[in-house]
């Protein structure tokens, strides 16, 4: 059953999803808020970790190999994100360099190991969709998309920002069976954050089967999608950002199904095919 998880108010160094223990068990997340000189690590064998700068900047070292100076936009609404891409055998250490920095480490089990590598700004993969006119628009930053394949195992991270009123996941789609070459399996982990923070959205979860949710989420809350459609809404006023993590349970390549009632929306909204296109392999 999907979860929500509501910001506990201040961070913690224990993750907000720890790999292999909530429902969406194959998804890993935690985050960091480190002073300039700070250290924490971290190591979770049989998930390859993605470390993403969210604001701030850090020396990134994955195992004996240094990443110098990852980072350095001030908030998450400044620009594309710099990251560090580790695989899953070495220690994640990480030091602040700046007075402040937060970085957001995002996991995907994973059997195989692969090589590490820095993932700088301008090889961000940017899909725009929807429009003002639909209240749809939306903004996915594919910090480690389709265009690693090949490198990594089935974990995806993006960034999304919505604009104010409009809504992101639309038309309704879900992920949660694995028939290609209609839908694959993958798990969803979402993070959100508005702008300014007093903003809040809706997620709704429902599908056959599953009874219906839907819930206010406001900034720093995490959503845990194991199934369903999922479409999300962001108030008026306020724009919206979530961190998505997505985890494929037998392959990489996301194909998402969406709800028959709604597919007539998938030519009347911008870029759909685009957004789909650039998750598949």
């Amino acid at each position: 059953m999907p979860k929500l998880i509501q910001n506990p108010g201040q961070l913690s160094r224990a993750p907000i999803v720890p790999a292999g223990t909530t429902i969406t068990d194959l998804c890993h997340f935690e985050l960091h808020l480190l002073a300039k000189g700070e250290i924490a690590t971290c190591r979770v064998p049989g998930y390859e970790l993605i470390a993403v700068v969210l604001s701030g900047q850090a020396d990134i070292f994955v195992g004996e190999t240094k990443f110098s100076r990852v980072g350095g936009r001030p908030d998450i609404w400044s620009g594309k994100a710099d990251s560090v891409y580790a695989g899953t055998t070495q220690t994640i250490t990480l030091v602040g360099v700046a007075d402040l920095t937060e970085i957001a480490v995002a996991g995907g089990k994973c059997e195989d190991d692969h090589s590490p590598f820095r993932i700088s700004p301008e090889s961000v993969d940017v899909v725009e969709v929807g429009s003002a006119e639909t209240h749809s628009r939306r903004r996915i930053f594919h910090i480690l998309g389709q265009h690693r394949s090949g490198t990594t195992g089935n974990l995806l991270v993006s960034e999304l920002y919505a604009d104010p009123g409009c809504w992101s996941g639309y038309p309704p789609h879900k992920h949660d069976t694995e028939s290609a070459p209609d839908e694959t399996d993958f798990q969803e982990v979402y993070h959100y954050r508005f702008a300014p923070d007093s903003g809040f959205g809706t997620q709704h979860c429902y599908g056959p089967g599953l009874e219906s949710l839907s819930v206010r989420t406001r900034h720093r809350d995490t959503f845990l999608v194991d199934r369903g459609y999922h479409p999300t809404s962001t108030a008026p006023g306020h724009a919206g950002y979530i961190f998505t993590i997505l985890v494929g349970r037998h392959q990489r390549s996301l194909i998402q199904f969406f709800e028959p009632e709604h597919r007539h929306l998938m030519s009347a909204i911008p870029g759909i095919q685009q957004m789909r296109d650039k998750f598949r392999c």
